[in-house]
């Protein structure tokens, strides 16, 4: 009987993660290959791009807050059999998103300079970068639907299919991406604009992929009474276990943001062996956002249906693969330095910075494993999200971004020294991770008739 439930376990999350592992690495490549394409016709262009996609991380950590509370009660009101209650929870949730998209549209249409300034204070950057943004800003609306879509789908038993259109996306992305920038079949080369226009066609499959699934095969529908008139019991129960997680992601990723702010304020060179480094960092993490975002779903099953002890123990199961998966992709990011540094056509001062940022980012992706499947995933799926708002929020304020800021500009400190630095951040909060995590107040059913009822410890 044990074997035959750790076989359903073992068999439920590899369901889980083999296609998002798939769908996070597909999307992971996006950037490499604006990456390899741009550093073809200029350092700059790619520079520009990838400070240009900060304004696009910004507008996710507000979307990763919406879906990831879409996700999390998703997840326990699928586990309870209540189809109802998702489909009060999604048109709530496209009610908070789609403000947040019409913003990020504006700013990125009518302020791209302000933006650019940001980030860089180099012209030729600046110039590359707003050509990107006026174009990227109409996939900001796309995507950011398609982004609360695709939650819904993954949690309703469409996995497969909302891999599929990642897939078609990425692929329809990177096709895009050489007929634009390089000016293919005939059409005038487009460089960094032709990057951001096939993003926004991308993004647009993608959109419309999920529309289709949505209203020909899944049970769960969008309905417009529901974005109209809001369930208040869903509003202010979302509100309450969301708001925290939505906090911190902005605290963090604002946090995050310094940082490329930091190092963009660092010259060239750092600017573009960063962006570089940030990509492998991005493509060696597919796993680790796999298996947090699939290790929500199935502990968030069991405790929504009422199974605490069953979640509790997913929940270690998932924690210790974490740990060593986080060890092994440490290690595969420090060995593929000779390789990423043959590939990119850096100067020679940014090939020797991105030698050393690749050394130091094993560390980095250790923390970032541990940490974003707990925080991120185990902790979420029992509305567990205070922790990790003041846990992050303490990290990247008290200390990443005023030693980084100091370090930089107030001691000026080599590049590589201030890059150490701001990437301690994950692994600095690893100790206070591990004793919240052994008190297993996320160990919590929030849709049941008691929501406030907590696992107790023995």
């Amino acid at each position: 009987m044990t074997q035959a439930k750790e076989q359903t376990f073992s068999k439920k999350l590899v369901s889980l993660i083999i296609p998002m592992t798939l769908q996070n690495f597909m999307f992971a490549l996006v950037p490499i290959s604006d990456a390899a394409m741009l550093v073809a016709l200029n350092q700059d262009s790619m520079s520009a791009v990838s400070l240009a996609a900060q304004v696009t991380f910004v507008l996710n950590l507000f979307l990763f807050g919406i879906s990831a509370g879409t996700n999390m009660f998703a997840a326990q009101y699928w586990g309870k059999g209540d189809k109802e209650s998702i489909e009060k929870l999604m048109g709530y949730s496209t009610k908070l998103l789609l403000p947040i998209a019409v913003l990020f549209f504006s700013m990125a249409m009518f302020l791209p300079t302000g933006l650019m300034r940001i980030y860089t204070n180099v012209p030729g950057i600046i110039d590359y970068g707003v050509q990107y943004l006026r174009v990227a800003s109409f996939s900001y609306l796309f995507m950011s639907l398609a982004w609360l879509f695709e939650a819904i789908l993954k949690n309703t038993g469409f996995v497969r299919e909302s891999t599929a259109i990642s897939i078609s996306m990425v692929i329809l992305n990177i096709i895009l991406n050489g007929i634009f920038i390089f000016g293919l079949l005939g059409l005038p080369p487009m460089g960094a604009a032709g990057a951001a226009l096939a993003t926004t066609l991308s993004s647009l499959w993608g959109f419309v992929g999920c529309i289709w699934i949505l209203l020909k095969k899944c049970s769960v529908k969008l309905r417009i009474k529901h974005i109209i008139n809001t369930d208040e019991n869903i509003r202010k129960e979302f509100s309450r276990y969301t708001t925290p997680f939505m906090a911190n992601q902005l605290f963090w990723g604002i946090g995050f943001t310094m940082i490329s702010v930091i190092i963009g304020h660092l010259g060239a060179d750092a600017t573009a062996a960063n962006a570089i480094a940030a990509v492998v960092k991005d493509l060696v993490s597919c796993f680790c956002y796999a298996l947090g975002s699939g290790g929500a779903i199935v502990v968030g099953n069991e405790l929504g249906a009422g199974r605490l002890e069953k979640g509790k123990e997913y929940g270690n199961k998932i924690t210790k693969l974490t740990i060593i998966s986080g060890a092994i992709l440490g290690i595969l990011v420090a060995l593929s330095a000779p390789l990423v540094l043959k590939i990119v056509n850096l100067t020679p001062q940014a090939s020797e910075y991105l030698k050393y940022m690749l050394w130091m980012c094993s560390y980095y992706i250790l923390g970032r494993s541990i940490n974003s499947t707990t925080i991120g995933g185990i902790f979420a799926a029992g509305g567990d999200t205070k922790f990790g708002f003041i846990c992050d929020t303490i990290t990247m304020w008290v200390f990443i971004v005023p030693a980084g800021f100091l370090a930089a500009f107030y001691f000026n400190l080599p590049v590589l020294v201030v890059y150490f630095i701001l990437n301690l951040d994950e692994m600095i909060k690893l100790p206070v991770v591990f004793i919240h995590y052994r008190k297993y107040k996320w160990v919590r059913n929030i849709v049941g008739d008691k929501p406030d009822e907590e696992y107790e410890v023995c």
